[in-house]
């Protein structure tokens, strides 16, 4: 599991202002923010990537050099995690793409828990490619594994890497324990998850910070 707030790192500048209220009201900051760290995780995860050695032809000779085997499969789920997803597209710019959308559905009145409702996904073939699921908020985990199970049908990945800004704890276990195959890239780990299931202190609704309330 990697961490950037767990080391000296210019992602945790873009994180603090992500959090930060203020600097929150400002909406295309916050979605550039959003866009910066999926560059920075992008960079990083390339690191664990497949490579291969080629021949450049330059001006003056031959020039070795490492490129990527295979572009990676970039899926996010909508709508909050596209600029972060767009900060991946930019490094993978030649990636296929998958999409998902999948949301909080029904509470119980009783213990409030709630459903994850999912309705619509497209995704290319996955067989064989490295695949990143990048959502910019890990809580409980359960979209995530949910995404993850349902993109299987369209094959198995050789590698799958999931990224997220902030997460809880709660949502790392729970990640961990059900997909215990994929590889983790987190921004944060907050201190817990609230009676909502919102992480604290987090740094609220995400996709309405990027791109206004929804009703």
């Amino acid at each position: 599991m990697f961490v950037f707030a767990q080391q000296p790192s210019l992602a945790n500048q873009f994180i603090a202002e992500l959090r930060d209220v203020s600097i929150q009201q400002d909406r295309l900051r916050f979605r550039r923010n959003l866009e910066r760290l999926g560059e920075l995780m992008a960079y990083e995860i390339s690191k664990k990537l497949p490579y291969q050695t080629i021949d450049v032809q330059t001006p003056l000779g031959i020039s070795n050099t490492q490129v990527l085997r295979q572009q990676p499969v970039i899926a996010t789920i909508l709508r909050a995690g596209l600029p972060f997803h767009q900060g991946f597209a930019n490094y993978f710019d030649q990636a296929e793409n998958a999409f998902a959308g999948a949301y909080r559905g029904a509470s119980s009145s009783e213990n409030e828990e709630f459903e994850i409702a999912m309705d619509y996904i497209v995704s290319p073939d996955l067989s064989g490619k490295a695949l990143i699921l990048c959502d910019p908020m890990l809580a409980t985990g359960r979209s995530l594994e949910k995404v993850y199970h349902a993109l299987l049908r369209y094959g198995i990945p050789s590698q799958t890497h999931i990224a997220a800004i902030i997460a809880s704890p709660e949502g790392v276990r729970h990640v961990q324990q059900q997909l215990p195959q994929c590889h983790l890239w987190l921004g944060a780990i907050d201190d817990h998850l609230n009676e909502h299931f919102y992480i604290v202190p987090g740094l609220g609704d995400s996709g309405d910070l990027a791109f206004g309330q929804k009703v």
